[in-house]
């Protein structure tokens, strides 16, 4: 019984971990002023003040990075490795 809640209590523990996350795709939208960004497929993100935000402009690759909760952008990131 012991073993079972131990095992139970590491897949819990390990899948909080794999829930950090990221996007990445191209850019077909981008709003300096809300500081937006649509990817291709739809998906928008509000970049955070706090964020920094590199040079970005429609066409270019990104990766959005995710904090480890995935629900609070930590950085962004651009370039043609980013996909």
């Amino acid at each position: 019984m012991n073993k079972l809640i131990l095992a139970a209590a590491a897949f819990a523990l390990f899948s909080g971990s794999a829930l950090a996350s990221d996007a990445s795709g191209v850019v077909t939208r981008f709003n300096a002023d809300t500081r937006v960004i649509t990817l291709q497929g739809g998906d928008s993100y509000t970049i955070p003040r706090d964020v920094a935000l590199p040079s970005v402009k429609v066409g270019d690759k990104i990766s959005i990075l995710f904090n480890d909760e995935g629900d609070q952008i930590r950085n962004v990131l651009a370039g043609p490795d980013m996909m």
